[in-house]
């Protein structure tokens, strides 16, 4: 059902939301009939996938376009048998470079015309474009490629050995049908905004997308599945804020995540709403500008001896818990909670005000007493922390450490820009140290375009350079069982953690908003909605 240009959209979602949970005697049970409205931040340029840049086009995206294969939530990219079937039935490993892979029986695009391999190849073709220049890119182009060897069964072939390559194969590419894009330019592909041409495989299909406002969505039975849940609707809200209250009005009845404990309290405070905790693929830290390769250099923080006596006067687990809540935690390294890398026996500097002040003192740092800032041969213990204005949680995290240093004698000033402005100055290293967040993706490998010298260029914004680490970090991500990669990736952060370049601050657990109407909710962080034909509506 659709709506008309002329109606308000809260009187026809109520008249949804009517229809969901109030079936009359004569219509199906409401497990059946189910409509969920999605309160989201935000509106994505684009649900085709290999344009997709934002978290909720992605989400939506995946309701009507596939993978082969989906990864389990925390799941190692190299354990083989941590992937489900999805596109693709079934799989086996050909020779070091090689993996064929068997479609779904059946598996038809959503205008009836049959998925096959020449779709396969030619989505992979699409994510490796670099006109296209989509996130999947520098794991595809020229690493990988797709050989049909008939309508339903097809090679993917790498040009090296990889421990990663079935990862590779299924987490980057959402298949798209060759027969509609084609014959269309992929310059033009952008400018395509009809909804006409968004034909998936999956179990649902874009009925309306009002610019805006919201997305529609409705189960798709081209495939012969039936899902609980018969329309699903994303509602654009322009803030967090205004999102949340989506879902205390009961005018949307989930929200991915709530934003803090205060939030959570006002969503506790209603009977018809759960609150549902699930890891989330965030991490957060503080990171030093370290060689100075910017045009701003402060010599301060280049030392060794100063960063680590810095890091032990942070204590992070109060700051993880008091930002965003109990269930927060201080990571180890640069790695979320649901990276599947993270182990506890990873050595960092733990928060001891009085070794933070010692080993400044050790370093040369000298106090005159009086909560004065410690000087060394004439220059002051100080530096900025730069962060953007737009995120409140980075300007108190830069706040609080800020007090936490001036009682080991470290000025400290905090300015805040705006995100063009910050990513600007951090890509210039126009900054003594900076709060970054990072969203984790299933593989560790990311981590190298942050910490490494494969980073100078792009998001190693310090400039950090250990060999050591370095060689570690490549051996883990070369290693063929996920033990040994775990000891080395462990051996890796234990050396990282030894040099200090960043203090890694927070870990946090996401908290979704669950209108009690909708159960059968099993979150996948990677995809938070990607369960919703699972869902189901009752009275």
């Amino acid at each position: 059902m659709g709506l008309s240009p002329g109606r308000n959209i809260s009187v026809a979602l109520a008249g949804m939301l009517f229809l969901a949970a109030g079936c009359g005697r004569e219509s199906p049970p409401c497990e059946k009939c189910g409509t969920v409205v999605i309160a989201a931040t935000g509106e994505p340029t684009s649900l085709f996938p290999p344009l997709v840049t934002e978290t909720v086009g992605r989400d939506i995206g995946d309701q009507v376009y596939e993978r082969l294969a989906d990864l389990t939530p925390g799941g190692a990219p190299l354990d083989t048998t941590a992937y489900r079937p999805r596109l693709a039935s079934r799989w086996e490993r050909v020779d070091s470079v090689t993996w064929r892979f068997h479609l779904r029986p059946g598996a038809r695009w959503q205008d009836g015309q049959p998925v096959t391999s020449e779709d396969v190849r030619f989505s992979f073709e699409a994510f490796s474009d670099p006109l296209l220049d989509g996130p999947a890119r520098a794991y595809l182009e020229g690493r990988v490629s797709v050989v049909p060897e008939d309508s339903a069964t097809f090679q993917v072939r790498f040009t090296a050995p990889s421990p990663e390559q079935l990862y590779d194969a299924t987490y980057h590419v959402r298949v798209i049908p060759e027969h509609v894009w084609s014959s269309k330019p992929r310059s033009d592909w952008a400018g395509d905004t009809s909804i006409a041409h968004l034909v998936g495989s999956g179990p649902y299909r874009i009925a309306e997308w009002r610019r805006g406002r919201f997305v529609t969505l409705e189960a798709d039975t081209t495939g012969g599945r039936l899902p609980a849940i018969r329309r699903a609707i994303w509602r654009f809200a322009p803030d967090p804020d205004a999102a949340l209250n989506l879902v205390l009005s009961h005018e949307a009845d989930l929200l991915e995540t709530v934003g803090g404990p205060e939030r959570a309290a006002r969503v506790a405070a209603d009977s018809t709403l759960r609150l549902v905790s699930y890891a989330s693929a965030v991490y957060g830290f503080l990171g030093f500008q370290i060689a100075g390769a910017g045009d701003r250099t402060n010599p301060v923080l280049a030392d060794r001896a100063t960063r680590r006596a810095l890091a032990a006067a942070i204590d992070r687990r109060t700051l993880a818990r008091s930002l965003f809540g109990s269930e927060a935690k201080a990571p180890p390294g640069p790695m979320s909670q649901l990276l599947w890398i993270w182990d506890d026996s990873i050595a960092t500097i733990p928060y001891d005000a009085a070794k933070a002040a010692a080993g400044l003192d050790v370093a040369g740092w000298r106090s005159s007493g009086g909560g004065t800032t410690r000087r060394r041969a004439g220059t002051p213990l100080a530096f900025d922390i730069l962060v953007p204005s737009t995120s409140t949680a980075r300007r108190q995290l830069a706040v609080q450490m800020q007090e936490m240093w001036r009682r080991v004698g470290a000025e400290v000033t905090v300015t805040a820009v705006d995100f063009p402005v910050f990513q600007q100055r951090l890509s210039r290293g126009r900054f003594d140290a900076y709060v970054g967040a990072w969203l984790d993706e299933p593989s560790a490998r990311g981590l190298a375009d942050q910490w490494t010298r494969v980073g100078w260029a792009s998001l190693n914004y310090g400039h950090y350079s250990n060999p050591r680490f370095d060689s570690l970090f490549v051996r883990a991500g070369r290693a063929s069982d996920v033990a040994g990669a775990r000891r080395l990736y462990r051996e890796a952060m234990d050396t990282l953690n030894a040099d200090a370049p960043g203090i890694f601050l927070y870990a946090p657990a996401n908290i979704a908003v669950v209108s009690r109407r909708i159960q059968g909710i099993e979150i996948n962080p990677y995809g938070w909605a990607s369960g919703l034909p699972e869902w189901r509506t009752v009275r």
